[in-house]
């Protein structure tokens, strides 16, 4: 459908970012229901972040299955920030649910996650080691046409900070050894579900699942994925009625990732989520791309670079999404 300057575009968003909560809510339980029949599992195990949406997939977990059949796993490593431990647990206490720490720290150093990174980072600055801090930090689609281009950002002892632009190898190298952290906390779930004879429950929401915002067998990786259909505003809209604390509804989106604190703006998307989400919604329903930028607080041509932004990201993770390739599909075990 598509929708034009004076047909209302901006109620249009609105309605169609509205939700009916308690109605949603029903609608995702019955289907993880099914789904775990489907493939025959008891229960689900998933990383609980102290984040929005592995929050509220807690909170949708234990209405599915009981809160008793609902195992949530912390995995710190050496740059996590405690708070995201202090408010996972939160989630866990909140809802009743069952949780352990697994400190993923050792095995990352065993793997060289840390020396690896380290490595590709003292290309740029030599010094680094003991002490320094780092993140990667993308550039904002609105400021900059063509690439995005990815910079990094490093902190010495003394607190001063410096912004990099980064080779190519560079930029792999150091993703390549950080992605290791979602691999790594990906195999613990797996682990424990198969003992339990669990699934292991993904957390994406829409932006995320639609834009390529995961690692492929990391946090790509789950056996059912409940709320890769909403977009974040609707996530927060489900966080507010399944009773997430207020304190985990109000903290910014962040990665969690690198060492330095990072905003998930800064790290991958254009725009806070609000705006990501009209965005997206207008380019998915046909808005005009004024009309978006009325609802977003935007002008035409910053959206048209928003689209862009999410054209382009669509493309460049496309692999993400995709199964192994085969020469021929074996019928007789094809879904």
């Amino acid at each position: 459908m598509s929708v034009r300057p004076g047909d209302g575009a901006q109620t249009f968003l609105a309605q169609a970012l509205a939700i009916d909560p308690g109605a949603e809510t029903d609608r995702i339980v019955t289907a993880l229901r099914q789904q775990l029949r489907g493939i025959r599992k008891r229960g689900l195990v998933l990383g609980l972040s102290g984040g929005i949406d592995s929050s509220v997939s807690v909170a949708l977990a234990a209405r599915a299955v009981g809160p008793q059949n609902v195992l949530c796993l912390f995995m710190p490593e050496n740059d996590s920030d405690p708070e995201s431990l202090r408010l996972g647990r939160l989630v866990a206490d909140t809802f009743g649910v069952d949780s352990i720490v697994e400190d993923i720290g050792p095995t990352l150093r065993a793997m060289g996650c840390y020396q690896r990174r380290d490595a590709f980072i003292r290309e740029l600055v030599p010094d680094y080691g003991e002490g320094w801090a780092s993140k990667i930090v993308i550039a904002n689609a609105l400021e900059h046409e063509g690439y995005n281009i990815s910079s990094l950002v490093v902190q010495d002892p003394g607190g001063k900070q410096t912004k990099l632009r980064m080779p190519l190898p560079v930029y792999l190298g150091i993703v390549a050894a950080t992605n290791m952290k979602q691999r790594t906390r990906k195999q613990i779930e797996y682990y424990h579900a198969d003992r339990l004879n669990f699934a292991v429950l993904g957390t994406p929401n829409r932006l995320e699942f639609d834009q390529g915002f995961f690692v492929k067998n990391g946090d790509g990786a789950a056996d059912v994925k409940p709320i890769a259909h909403l977009y974040k505003t609707q996530v927060y809209a489900l966080a507010a009625y399944l009773g997430v604390p207020e304190e985990i509804r109000n903290r910014p989106p962040t990665t969690d990732t690198y060492s330095l604190a990072q905003t998930q703006e800064e790290f991958y998307f254009s725009l806070p989520y609000d705006r990501m989400d009209l965005c997206l919604c207008g380019l998915n329903n046909g808005v005009a791309a004024d009309m978006v930028g009325q609802a977003a607080g935007l002008d035409a041509s910053q959206v048209e670079r928003v689209w862009a932004d999410i054209a382009a990201k669509r493309k460049a993770t496309r692999y993400l999404h995709l199964r192994p390739q085969l020469v021929n599909e074996v019928e007789e075990v094809d879904t």
